[in-house]
């Protein structure tokens, strides 16, 4: 059965073409050189765009064509961040009005990037806590001003504007890619670029990725009718959205091959990925597409070898507060950093005989404790390695009888919270420790100290710098060991300086 809005795209996407780039120019194709991949994955790098990101395309042409059948002087547009950027940037161009609804929570960077593009054309407008929030604060604004609305995702001449990064795809490449794997919000992007790629290659195979937390799309398809989600998880916040557009379902049902979910932790690794790999730094709903490809890879890894693929880096307006969160769950996502809850004697040297007996090998990245027993300890301890060094330590401490748990999707583990109890701490000294960043520096220190000091908080996490640096809580037995104790410490660091008196009343406040 014919699918009346695929045949609109046939006809609109060309006349696209003659008009969005008066705003922005064709953005590059670029291979994604990986290691120890048997295909070839090539990105669109739309986040070298105008507004570093993929939606001034849609944007612009979807506020260019309303213009032109309504003379409207005044459009308004609801946005998470990106689309209001395009808007803004169409206004400005065309010199009309835009009022922006945006949600209170958008990230103060895309507000004042919404303004710079708009300059005195724009008004922003912060309503609501959501995107959803934000949209129905718009249309009930268009309701009562007659002003005209700028759809994000469910509007054929906005997807017809993102169709064009196929079409440059298209032109770019020097033989047909074998599959696209596209990140879906609203479904705008994905729908209009798997439409115009299959009317060109119909062979290609078409992916569509979304968040766990944010899967309309899969959940409409798969119900066959439009479903809406109670709620999304925001951490992907370009494709946070909770219902597809009406338009854009209709046409996902038809051009997507097949659908799947990533992980936060999973996206988290492919920006890990793009920086090492071509140090570009894309917003989460950025890497979505190579965060599928992974995925994809880990069950149909047969499917892929010799093909090739493409991705769209679709955005790279990061908040930079982001970014150590991110830094902290790549590896998660990668399954090269686990965090292991650990079952320990609550007394002197205990650590360091563990570490001995099992992680001599091994990368510890974290420690995270806190003195809650007198009797027992469970020390945190965060290891890098491969799959094979991870079996194998698990053995070794079932063997040894050793209580431990593999904790790291745990909240207390994202929010990196230390349960202590300061009562059991026995007149404990508070130190900021720096140490050499290298292997075994830090258990040279725990060597030294054992024989004489206790631990009763400690917490220590790896930041890439060449000195390693840790709070750490001691205690003593009697007041020889005290004094032992630092007589030892200033030989066995590279600084040790006690933590100021008012943080250790904070810190031992019960």
């Amino acid at each position: 059965m014919t699918n009346k809005y695929i045949e609109q795209l046939y006809v609109e996407a060309p006349k696209a073409k003659n008009e969005i780039y008066d705003v922005g120019d064709v953005t590059p194709l670029e291979q994604l050189r990986l290691p120890h991949d048997n295909f070839d994955i090539y990105m669109k790098r739309e986040d070298l765009g105008p507004i570093n990101a993929y939606k001034w395309r849609g944007a612009y042409n979807s506020v260019l064509n309303h213009h032109k059948q309504d003379q409207c002087g005044t459009i308004v547009a609801a946005s998470a961040g990106n689309h209001a950027q395009g808007v803004a940037l169409a206004a400005r161009k065309l010199n009309l009005q835009a009022k922006i609804f945006m949600p209170l929570a958008a990230p103060l960077m895309k507000q004042e990037a919404v303004q710079r593009h708009g300059g005195a054309n724009v008004e922003l407008i912060l309503k609501g806590d959501t995107y959803n929030e934000a949209g129905d604060a718009a249309k009930t604004y268009v309701r009562e001003t007659g002003f005209t609305y700028i759809h994000p995702f469910d509007d054929i001449y906005t997807m017809a504007g993102q169709a064009m990064i196929a079409d440059e795809v298209i032109t770019q490449a020097s033989e047909s890619f074998d599959y696209v794997f596209l990140q879906i919000g609203g479904g705008g992007m994905a729908g209009a670029v798997a439409t115009w790629l299959k009317k060109h290659w119909p062979d290609i195979k078409v992916i569509g990725v979304e968040g766990e937390g944010q899967a309309s799309m899969k959940a409409s398809v798969e119900a066959d009718e439009l479903t809406t989600l109670e709620s999304v998880d925001t951490f992907c916040d370009g494709t946070a959205v909770t219902r597809p557009g009406d338009i854009t379902f209709e046409v996902c049902r038809d051009v997507i091959d097949e659908f799947i979910t990533v992980s936060n932790d999973q996206v988290s690794a492919a920006i890990r990925q793009l920086w090492e790999a071509a140090r570009v730094i894309p917003e989460p709903s950025g890497a979505m597409g190579l965060a599928g490809i992974n995925k994809y890879a880990q069950t149909n890894a047969s499917d892929l070898k010799g093909k090739k693929i493409l991705t769209i880096l679709c955005g790279a307006n990061m908040d930079f507060s982001k970014l150590s969160m991110i830094a902290s769950q790549s590896a998660v996502g990668t399954n090269e950093r686990r965090y292991y809850h650990i079952q320990l004697p609550e007394r002197e040297g205990a650590l360091l005989e563990i570490l001995e007996a099992h992680f001599n090998n091994l990368s510890v990245s974290e420690f995270l404790y806190g003195k809650t027993d007198e009797n027992d300890a469970w020390q945190t301890i965060a290891i890098d390695a491969s799959t094979q060094d991870f079996d194998a330590l698990e053995t070794a401490l079932k063997a040894d009888n050793i209580s431990f748990m593999d904790i790291s999707k745990d909240e207390d583990i994202r929010f990196k919270i230390i349960n202590y109890n300061p009562a059991l701490f026995n007149d404990p000294v508070f130190m900021n420790i720096e140490f050499p960043e290298r292997k075994g520096a830090l258990r040279d220190l725990l060597r030294s100290i054992s024989p004489v000091a206790n631990i009763c908080y400690f917490n220590y996490a790896y930041s890439g710098e060449a000195i390693g640096r840790a709070l750490m809580g001691f205690e003593f037995k009697d007041a020889d060991k005290r004094q032992e104790f630092f007589d030892i410490i200033g030989h066995s660091v590279v600084k040790a300086s006690p933590v100021p008196a008012q943080t250790v009343a904070r810190i031992l406040k019960v």
